[in-house]
Parts: C-alpha cells; sequence; structure tokens
C-alpha cells in the first residue's frame, strides 16, 4: 500500500534510527506519528473502496460472459473465398489487364473499371501480378507499394478478376506510432508513463474480453457499462498512480461522475426518443443479434464515452487539492475547497470546448452530410443521427462538471488538517510521493 498521500510539515529524522525507519520516516514528510496515519490510510481506503471493488467482482462474475458469446461467430466472406495479401505495383489496370485470363473462365471486365496491379504475396497466386478490384471510394488513396487485404474469389472472375479489395494493410504505420508514443510516454514522464500504458492495456482488456462479449451475450447493458467502468478504473488508475488516498479520492470523484452520466443518459435517451438506429453498423447488429436493444446499447455507450475526460480531471483535481494542503497542512477544509475549486473552474471552462470538439470531429462527416438538406438550422441539429451526439455530449459535460465539486469535497474531507502554520519549509505532495 503506498502511504505517499500523507503529507506534512518535514523535520529531521530523530538522531539513532536505523536506515529503514529513516526511510519510513521521509516517506510520511517527517510526520512525528506515521503509524497512526498510516492506520488512517489503511482504514479509508478500505472503507471507502472495499465496497466499491467488491461490487466490482460481483458484477464481473455475474456478468461474465459464457462460452455460447457471439464474438467471432459471424464468417468474415462466403463459403470458397480466402483473405490474401497484395501490393500495389501500378495503379493503372491497363499494366496488367489480361494478366487473370490464363485462370480460366470468359471475362465481362466489369470489375476491371477501377482496378489497379498488384503482387499477390501470399495463398496460391503468390508471385503473380494481378488486376485488384478497389472501389471508388478507396481508390484516391491507392499508391504504388501500398500493401492491400484482398478477398480471393474464385466465382468473381467472369468479372475480370478473382480479387478484390478489403482493406489497406496498416501494420506499419500504426505499430510505428504506437512505438512512438509508448517511447515518448516513458521518456517524459518515466516510471509513472510505463505504468499509465499498463492501466490503459489492462482497461483495454476489460473493454474487449468482458464488455464487448457480455453485450454480445444479451447482458443489461446498463449494468456491463458500471461493472466495466469500475473495472477498467480500478485497474488503469490504481495501476498507474499506486494505490494513496489521493488515487482514491481521485476514483470516488470519478464514480460520482459516472452515477451522475447514468442516470442523465437514462433521462436523455428516453426524453428525447432516441432510438440508437441511425447508423447502418447499429442496424446490422441488431439484426445479427436478435434481443438487443439499440437505446439501451446508446446509453452505455455515453458512460463509456465520458470516463476517459471524467477521469481525467478527477485526478488533477484530487492532486491540485493533496498539493494545496501539502503547501498548508494548516488550511481548513473550507479554504481547501474554494481553493481547490478555483482551479476546478479552469478545468471546467477547459474541458466544456474539449468534449464539443471531439465529439464534433468523429461527427464530421455526419453532419456535412446532414448540412447537404434544405431544412432549417434547429431541425437539422435535432435530427436523431445529429441529436445522439448533441445528447451524449451534455450527459458527459454534466457529469464531468459535477465530478469536479464531488472530488474536491472528498479531497479536502480526507485531508489531515493540523493546528498552527508548517514548521519547515514547505515540500509539495509530489516530492512526498518520491
Amino acid at each position: 500500500m503506498n502511504d505517499d498521500e500523507v503529507p506534512a510539515p518535514v523535520s529531521p529524522a530523530p538522531a539513532g534510527t536505523s536506515s529503514r525507519s529513516r526511510g519510513r520516516f521521509r516517506a510520511f514528510g517527517g510526520a512525528s506519528a506515521p503509524a497512526p496515519e498510516r492506520r488512517r490510510v489503511r482504514v479509508v481506503l478500505a472503507a471507502i473502496m472495499g465496497p466499491i471493488v467488491v461490487a466490482t467482482l460481483v458484477g464481473l462474475v455475474v456478468l461474465w460472459p459464457g462460452k455460447s458469446s457471439l464474438v467471432g461467430s459471424q464468417p468474415f466472406g462466403a463459403e470458397g473465398t480466402g483473405m490474401e495479401t497484395a501490393t500495389i505495383t501500378s495503379t493503372s489496370v491497363a499494366d496488367c489487364e489480361g494478366a487473370a485470363r490464363p485462370l480460366g473462365g470468359y471475362s465481362d471486365d466489369s470489375l476491371l473499371d477501377d482496378a489497379v496491379c498488384a503482387r499477390i504475396t501470399s495463398g496460391d497466386g503468390e508471385g503473380l501480378v494481378q488486376p485488384v478490384h478497389v472501389p471508388a471510394e478507396f481508390r484516391d488513396s491507392a499508391n504504388v507499394g501500398d500493401g492491400l487485404r484482398v478477398m480471393y474469389t474464385p466465382s468473381a472472375l467472369a468479372s475480370g478478376t478473382p480479387y478484390v479489395f478489403v482493406d489497406y494493410q496498416r501494420q506499419v504505420p500504426v505499430l510505428a506510432l504506437s512505438i512512438v508514443y509508448l517511447v515518448l510516454v516513458v521518456a517524459v514522464a518515466g516510471r509513472r508513463g510505463a505504468l499509465s500504458v499498463l492501466g490503459l492495456i489492462l482497461a483495454t482488456c476489460v473493454l474487449m474480453f468482458f464488455m464487448i462479449p457480455a453485450l454480445l451475450d444479451l447482458a443489461p447493458p446498463m449494468w456491463v457499462a458500471l461493472v466495466g467502468a469500475g473495472a477498467m478504473m480500478l485497474l488503469a488508475v490504481y495501476t498507474a498512480h499506486g494505490i494513496s488516498v489521493r488515487t482514491t479520492t481521485a476514483l470516488l470523484g470519478t464514480v460520482v461522475g459516472v452515477v451522475i452520466m447514468v442516470v442523465l443518459s437514462l433521462w436523455g435517451v428516453n426524453a428525447a426518443n432516441l432510438t440508437g438506429a441511425n447508423e447502418e453498423s447499429a442496424l446490422t447488429l441488431a439484426s445479427l443479434v436478435p434481443g438487443l436493444s439499440l437505446r439501451a446499447l446508446l446509453t452505455c455507450g455515453m458512460v463509456v464515452a465520458g470516463l476517459g475526460v471524467l477521469n481525467d480531471v478527477t485526478i488533477t483535481q484530487a492532486s491540485s487539492v493533496w498539493e494545496l494542503h501539502a503547501a498548508n497542512p494548516s488550511l481548513g477544509r473550507a479554504r481547501l475547497f474554494t481553493g481547490g475549486m478555483r482551479i476546478g473552474r479552469d478545468h471546467i471552462a477547459s474541458t466544456v470546448y474539449t468534449l464539443a470538439f471531439a465529439y464534433a470531429g468523429t461527427a464530421l462527416p455526419l453532419i456535412l452530410a446532414a448540412s447537404l438538406i434544405d431544412r432549417g438550422v434547429s431541425e437539422t441539429m435535432l435530427s436523431g443521427e445529429i441529436a445522439e451526439e448533441i445528447v451524449r455530449t451534455l450527459v458527459s459535460s454534466i457529469g464531468l462538471v459535477l465530478a469536479i465539486p464531488a472530488t474536491t469535497a472528498i479531497a479536502a474531507l480526507l485531508c489531515r488538517i493540523t493546528a498552527g502554520p508548517p514548521s519547515a519549509p514547505i515540500r509539495s505532495a509530489a516530492a512526498v510521493d518520491r
């Protein structure tokens, strides 16, 4: 257990203490009675986080998807087809237009209108240069040397080529960006940065191996969101920041924000008559998973969407209060709250447009498509597709705004107030943390 969040005036360790004792003494900022404070930290952590951890574990056990999960149940291609890889050798199909004809069959060349030449790098056709049909919407981004994922469909041979574009190969650029990101995070943030990446990986595992299979297994979406959010936050935050009063404070503030978002999302979806059926992917999902409620899935998505920013501001807000307390341990709780809220107002001011811009960027093609229709601005903004994004933004923003004073109040209550001014130079909570 990390007892770093009990800053106190720094004073020299008593003479004659062992090196281990001096280390423990310094870890508590030179406090005169570290043992009681350590017990207080453990009691606070156990009393506050114990029920939350137990509830999360019980929820994981109860909602854990069974072997009947639909993950991977749909084949990617039709029977007789196969996924292969290829590399573009020319963007002009004239360079290989007749290459598929020796494979047999009569060709009407209907798939050659938007085709490129590519060297097949896997499967039975490995080494051959063949035409690959690329849909018009992907044609402009095709360049010589690009790697492709192609579907080998023998029945399409009569249309000019058995190879049809599926997607681009993106392993190299994505891997390169991931390595750069990891190196920069570790270089700038050190050990804590590496632990943050580990926390992200663990949280992603919760999403991939619990939340998605459980939702496809028709578990109640809102309960899946609550349990999954709790598990992700516990793993990510405690892994990155350690187990301490400060991180526990941030988690409690996050819990408050999540509960608010759950209530608001349930009300907002019903009050605004949002259906969650405005995207093609949602309709496809509903047809493949009978019994799945798209409205419930929409509310679940609203909660998950706000987790990242919500936890970011609560961690920062809790740290701000502890820094104020470290600077002046005799500062009263009311003064800590008002001082923390002065910082919190800046968080609120910045995050108001952060979420709005994030969702606007994600929904930009949708907004552009909707703007082409001849109707009023208000009617366009309140159409089903855009209204979902607006409600999602407002729900996350309200939860975030209210989580800031809640986190500030919890942090102020957990700080140990000492009598009188500091008797030694002030150490920050970050210094005590080391």
